[in-house]
């Protein structure tokens, strides 16, 4: 007696859907892992039951992708209990364009060494 592949009856269920599911769920899980550095899990679970000559199959593909972490603000408490993009207990700089000078941005392209004004 011969047993089937695996892989050959998940290509039955739900008329191939469900393999395809389970790529998309993996690859999710692979993104996640590889962009958080966090380990991931994918879990195939297939459900049986009798239902009268024949089997009725519940096939389901869940993954616990790592979650990335949010981005950080930095807010500075300020005494009256806010939050402040400035620290408080720092003086601001006044600062303006010098007389005679022209407000204008430069940059230079690091492949040509051209001058460029924005």
């Amino acid at each position: 007696m011969s047993i089937r592949p695996i892989i050959d009856t998940l290509r039955l269920l739900q008329n191939g859907l469900f393999l395809d599911e389970c790529a998309d769920k993996l690859a999710e899980a692979v993104k996640a892992v590889d962009d958080t550095g966090k380990s991931g899990k994918l879990t195939i679970t297939l459900d049986l039951k009798k239902s009268g000559g024949a089997l009725a199959i519940s096939a389901k593909v869940t993954n616990k992708a790592p979650e990335p972490k949010p981005d950080e603000t930095l807010l500075w408490p300020t005494v009256e209990g806010n939050l402040s993009l400035n620290n408080p207990a720092q003086r601001n700089l006044d600062l303006q364009v010098a007389p005679g000078r022209s407000a204008e941005v430069r940059n230079v392209d690091a492949a040509t060494g051209e001058i460029k004004t924005a």
